[in-house]
């Protein structure tokens, strides 16, 4: 694999196994501010999820044993079974430049396909040109935008006037999960590229 630096020379993309779990997450960890997405949450139950239910769509890129770059796959889009969800992808900045989020993205979407993806679905935070123009390569094409507002708290500092707090019963995990993927096919922002 061609490359800007020494190291991209050493990387190889490789199906993910047990063994890179932990660089997996502590890249991710780096590679995502969860910070601009309020529901967005990178954790190690994110990768095992995916690990669990579609290995074979995830993949690491590696150089002497160390995790430069993941993406991670499912076949878990909304309520579509029809339908492949590349949701998490992420480089260290010594592999960027050298072509591996192109084998990582095409490795996990063949992987999808092969599961009987008709399509597949990723999503770019607003403003993340370089991750943008890396899926606009390979093959991607932009669909629906759609803006997040937000609506702070009324008793928040500095906010006029109080509303009364109203609690409602805690929502089911599984409407949750397909709330959240939802929200995130709606510009999430995963890519970090």
């Amino acid at each position: 694999m061609s490359g800007t630096g020494a190291i991209a020379e050493t990387i190889s993309v490789v199906p993910m196994r047990m063994a890179h779990l932990e660089g997996v997450l502590e890249l991710g960890f780096r590679a995502f501010d969860v910070s601009t997405m309020p529901y967005t949450s990178w954790s190690l139950s994110s990768i095992t999820e995916h690990f669990d239910t579609q290995p074979e769509a995830c993949w690491v890129a590696e150089a002497e044993g160390e995790v430069l770059g993941f993406v991670l796959g499912s076949m878990s889009y909304d309520e579509r079974e029809d339908w492949g969800y590349m949701e998490w992808i992420a480089l260290d900045p010594r592999a960027r430049g050298s072509g591996v989020a192109s084998h990582l993205v095409e490795a996990c979407c063949q992987a999808l396909f092969d599961a009987g993806a008709a399509r597949i679905i990723t999503d770019v935070e607003h403003g993340n040109e370089p991750s943008a123009r890396m899926m606009r390569r390979n093959s991607f094409i932009e669909g629906v935008t759609v803006t997040l507002f937000v609506r702070k708290r009324s008793d928040e500092p500095g906010r006029q006037g109080r509303m009364p707090h109203v609690r409602s019963k805690p929502e089911d995990p599984a409407r949750a999960r397909v709330r959240s993927v939802a929200r995130r096919s709606t510009g999430g922002g995963r890519s970090g590229e």
